[in-house]
């Protein structure tokens, strides 16, 4: 899985940005994606999700997980606005986790995705 363990030659990977250096590096907050790229000196954003819930390492919550997406709107406002504004996610057993929250992922499948303000 990308997010926990790359297996690739990152300098082969980000060669984009010596073409255009002023790219941004979206990928997942807390990932080696994110560690490797601020390593090597490029702009990263971490994203973070409105809509799936986090375990207490930081992780995603397994989609095969029956509470790995949540469905209320208003628990999904309040999670970004803590981890935007607290830089703290709340994970499925209850624990504050430290999150870095620069871009918000919005899955636009959910039934719920217009409805999110």
């Amino acid at each position: 899985m990308k997010s926990v363990d790359l297996n690739c030659d990152m300098g082969e990977g980000f060669g984009a940005y010596r073409i255009e250096p002023e790219l941004i590096l979206f990928g997942l907050a807390g990932s080696e994606l994110i560690r490797a790229g601020n390593r090597a000196g490029l702009r990263t954003a971490s994203e973070v999700f409105a809509d799936r819930t986090y375990q207490s390492d930081g992780a995603l919550t397994p989609r095969s997980r029956p509470d790995a997406l949540g469905t209320d709107e208003q628990e999904a406002l309040h999670q970004v606005l803590s981890m935007v504004q607290e830089g703290k996610v709340c994970s499925t057993d209850g624990i504050d986790v430290a999150i870095t929250a620069e871009t918000i992922c919005l899955h636009g499948d959910g039934h719920h995705a217009v409805a999110l303000p």
